[in-house]
């Protein structure tokens, strides 16, 4: 009998098979999860305690990717979208916002029971931080450029599991002059007949259009992502671009030669305006350059950096060391009262750029290096710096195995992790949470109308 449930379980559903399916969740990626058979099947776009027709898509043994064929009973939590796009970055659209937020901070629970760190049932996750207006929030858009045969110019990003470009003439979650740049430039490529990128045949020149817009001085900086230091028509692009939008204060052209799974080349040149533009946040100034990272949602990155100052209520005296530095965002904003602030990046622009806000902030007591954490900080140690107070704020992949090692070792008295992936801050706290306690966990929605979410972890040393 055994055996025939198992033979049942691990039976593989057909392409294009249909049957009824209940959902009981959602999925770390936002997707509804219901179960055939005891087998768990993935569908895009199906929300929880939906009664759906599923349509297989494929099946991978263990699990089944399908995709709607009809709603039968539809959610109350459902909502029209406002893009039609089969893109990233929308994937909850279609789900009330109060949802998302719940949904958000539920993903941060699902994934520490996956990795259960120590404690990790009485951690206290306190509700997510919304937008009021959880649309037009993206200060950057980064879209490929390609030509259709029919000779337009289209700007966009892929459609989800393939490489065709998907052209975005809008998209919500977007800011309008954002896309009024993007639009307008795309428009004059094709007037000029810049030659646009082929990826099959691996010519042409313009391959990615990147444009960032500051919230706070309205100045847009745009970026040309090229196959070759060569441009053509460049005066003429430059002399329309400049005559109509003066919005526009610094135009740069990257180097990127060559079919790469890499968005940007190791060359920048200004071709016009400044090197950089202004941004600010709650007063204090940043200086970006085209490469230099800065959180996409400036609105919502202010209300995130006051919740790391909160945690970290550094006093006048305490020494702070900020991880993964970037620009220098989270010392500035954290540490106005703190004797001394060192922090690093592996990026050396980012360091530049660092370097340059503390000095336009007036921080004296402020130190940027490039290098990594792990290396760092036993450095700085032997040197005499220890810092009172660590913030860490590292990339999806979470925190490097040697640093949670230095972090073990050295143990600063205040410690506050910044992280953009609920999986890898889980598997991080398992080793943490040995020295560390959990105060809270503070979600925030970075990103409303995605699954992504972020996180700020107030942890404290123990006692033993």
């Amino acid at each position: 009998m055994q055996y025939k449930k198992d033979n049942i379980e691990n039976q593989l559903l057909e392409p294009g098979k249909r049957f009824p399916l209940t959902i009981k969740r959602l999925g770390i990626n936002g997707e509804g999860i219901g179960y055939f058979k005891h087998k768990v099947i993935f569908v895009e776009g199906a929300l929880p305690q939906e009664v759906i027709v599923a349509q297989v898509v494929e099946d991978n043994g263990k699990y089944a990717i399908a995709k709607i064929h009809q709603i039968r009973n539809k959610s109350l939590h459902r909502t029209e979208k406002k893009d039609s796009y089969d893109v990233g970055g929308i994937e909850l659209e279609h789900l009330d916002y109060n949802k998302q937020l719940d949904f958000k901070r539920d993903v941060i629970f699902q994934s520490l029971e996956k990795f259960r760190p120590q404690g990790y049932k009485n951690y206290e996750l306190l509700p997510t931080i919304g937008m009021e207006h959880p649309f037009e929030y993206r200060n950057k858009a980064q879209f490929q450029i390609r030509k259709t045969p029919e000779g337009k110019v289209i700007a966009g990003l892929y459609k989800r599991g393939t490489h065709e470009l998907v052209d975005l003439p809008t998209f919500s979650t977007q800011r309008p002059l954002t896309m009024k740049v993007m639009r307008t430039v795309c428009k004059y490529l094709e007037e000029l007949e810049v030659p646009i990128y082929d990826e099959k045949a691996n010519s042409g020149i313009i391959k990615t259009l990147v444009v960032r817009e500051s919230f706070a001085t309205g100045e847009v900086q745009l970026v040309f992502i090229t196959n070759s230091e060569k441009f053509p028509k460049k005066r003429e692009l430059l002399e329309k671009i400049n005559a109509t939008l003066p919005e526009i204060t610094s135009i740069m052209q990257n180097v990127n030669k060559g079919k790469t799974s890499l968005i940007w080349g190791d060359e920048t040149r200004l071709l016009s305006g400044n090197d950089y533009i202004t941004e600010k946040l709650d007063g204090i100034e940043f200086k970006l350059s085209a490469r230099a990272f800065f959180q996409l949602n400036p609105l919502q990155t202010e209300r995130m950096y006051k919740e790391v100052k909160k945690a970290l209520a550094l006093e006048k005296n305490e020494t702070l060391i900020d991880a993964y530095c970037g620009v220098g965002t989270i010392g500035l904003f954290v540490a106005d009262n703190t004797n001394k602030v060192r922090g690093m990046d592996i990026t050396p622009d980012a360091i530049s750029d660092a370097k340059l806000n503390a000095q336009i902030n007036k921080r004296d007591n402020f130190k940027y290096e490039i290098g990594k954490a792990e290396e760092l900080i036993p450095r700085w140690k032997k040197e005499g710096f220890v810092g009172d107070a660590l913030v860490v704020d590292p990339p999806r992949t979470g925190l490097d195995e040697r640093l949670i090692r230095t972090i073990l070792d050295s143990k600063p008295k205040k410690f506050v992790y910044v992280s953009c992936n609920p999986s890898t801050l889980a598997r991080d706290l398992r080793k943490l949470a040995t020295v560390y306690k959990v105060d809270y966990i503070q979600s925030i929605d970075m990103f409303p109308q995605t699954a992504r979410c972020e996180a700020v972890v107030k942890l404290s040393r123990r006692n033993n």
